[in-house]
């Protein structure tokens, strides 16, 4: 059997797996569902779910990659006893992968228009969001713009992987990833020194029950669950197969916790940028939770910077770091798919790639066009590109999830002592034993009433 590959450091483990949560909804979503629900209230509720829900889910994800030393095409079926049916998994798990790369590498390519838009300074002739709000109609309904931008993301990404683990994957993700922080602390600086800085940083970190006594205490929770649950894109083995290139020198739990962190870290990043120009430039209106979209970053947001000195600047900056956000997650996903093959044939990375860009250019094309020609395909009033996220972010995440703690607590599955072993081998943290009951009988009831919210 050939020789599985593996990190070359720790550093590139944690910033791999990090950059794979890392996405474009803590840019966007967190923020706008902080503005609508509270604030810091609801970001100390948001944190407390991270705890509870997905660290444990994280830990289990990691220590099934690592135990089995293959992607969930092949973990499963190596873990499970003689008899059972676990294997079946791969199937959801796969197609979860592929189902989300197929509308994300979409709205990746909207970052590398923005950026070029930003760059060449043509977008600074647009000062309103309504105005901005045409030009992001003009771009999205461009099929032939979105065609090109998606399958320079698609050929990008998988280029980079076809050149290995080590070579490609770690060592270009470990430089977007560090340029993705410091473009980040760099323009929340900035942004914390315009003129209603403090109006916004108050909002944003100190607790208030306004919203509490307008949504109802329920709306508030339910939102932070949600929020921290789907964050960490936890559920399809995308986390899972950096366990399988990983040592057993540390214990999982500490690195769980780590990568959960740096995913947190950028959420909260993005607040320290987006209320300080929203409450100098946009009279404190962020957006509405309701209508929660990636559209605010191209509209509302664009707004604000072209109104600030210097904007065109921090705009481009801007959507550099939004593009390493999306591609981080591009390449730690396109990395699982390599792996399925790479688990399930003889192939070589070069040959998976190729297939692999063959096939996601034509997979992607729903999503590309699904605002144009395709516009008039909706089902319950949702067009191709939501339905897509709709059934990755609502449906395979919770019930992926939901699977990974029933096969690591029950002795249907892998069970509770070779998960707890798995978990805490190596230095570090380690999981005290006393958690079971809470794994075993409460996380996976969390899970449901997780899944019945998203879906109904």
């Amino acid at each position: 059997m050939e020789k599985r590959e593996k990190f070359s450091s720790r550093l590139g483990f944690i910033l791999i797996s990090a950059g794979c949560a890392i996405g474009l909804g803590n840019v966007y979503r967190f923020p706008i569902l902080a503005g609508s629900y509270g604030g810091a209230l609801f970001v100390l509720i948001y944190i407390g779910f991270l705890i509870l829900l997905g660290l444990p889910v994280m830990t289990m994800e990691l220590s099934v990659g690592r135990a089995s030393q293959k992607s969930i095409a092949a973990s499963f079926d190596t873990l499970e006893k003689p008899g059972q049916k676990w294997h079946w998994l791969k199937f959801m798990g796969m197609a979860g992968n592929y189902l989300l790369m197929m509308f994300y590498t979409v709205i990746s390519g909207w970052m590398f228009i923005y950026f070029i838009k930003y760059a060449g300074g043509s977008i600074m002739a647009y000062n309103t969001a309504e105005q901005l709000g045409g030009v992001f109609g003009g771009v999205v309904t461009n099929p032939g713009l979105l065609t090109i931008s998606t399958f320079s993301v698609i050929i990008l990404c998988f280029g980079i992987c076809s050149l290995g683990l080590q070579k490609g994957v770690e060592r270009i993700t470990k430089v977007m990833m560090i340029l993705l922080f410091v473009l980040m602390i760099g323009i929340a600086i900035y942004s914390c020194t315009l003129d209603k800085a403090a109006e916004g940083l108050k909002f944003y970190l100190i607790p208030s029950l306004d919203a509490v006594k307008e949504h109802g205490l329920w709306t508030v929770i339910s939102a932070a669950m949600g929020q921290s649950f789907f964050t960490l894109s936890i559920g399809i083995g995308s986390i899972a197969i950096f366990g399988s290139y990983i040592s057993k020198d540390r214990s999982l739990t500490g690195e769980a916790i780590t990568i959960m962190s740096l995913d947190t870290s950028v959420a909260l990043i993005s607040g320290l940028i987006i209320f300080p120009a929203c409450f100098t430039y946009n009279n404190g209106v962020t957006a509405d939770a309701s209508t929660v979209g990636a559209s605010f970053l191209f509209t509302t947001l664009s707004s604000i910077f072209n109104a600030m000195p210097g904007g065109r600047l921090i705009g481009a900056l801007f959507f550099v770091f939004m593009s390493f956000a999306a591609l981080s997650t591009v390449i730690a996903v396109f990395e699982n798919i390599m792996s399925f093959w790479l688990d399930l044939t003889k192939l070589s990375r070069k040959k998976v790639a190729i297939i692999n860009i063959l096939l996601m250019m034509v997979l992607s094309l729903p999503a590309v066009l699904g605002l144009s020609v395709w516009d008039n395909i909706a089902i319950a009033g949702k067009g191709i590109m939501d339905i897509e996220d709709y059934t990755v972010s609502n449906i395979l995440l919770p019930v992926g999830s939901l699977f990974y703690v029933l096969f690591c607590t029950t002795r249907y599955g892998w069970g509770w002592d070779k998960y707890f072993e798995e978990v805490n081998t190596g230095k570090g943290l380690k999981l005290a034993r006393f958690f079971k009951p809470y794994f075993k009988y409460i996380l996976p009831l969390i899970i449901i009433a997780v899944l019945i919210m998203s879906i109904f």
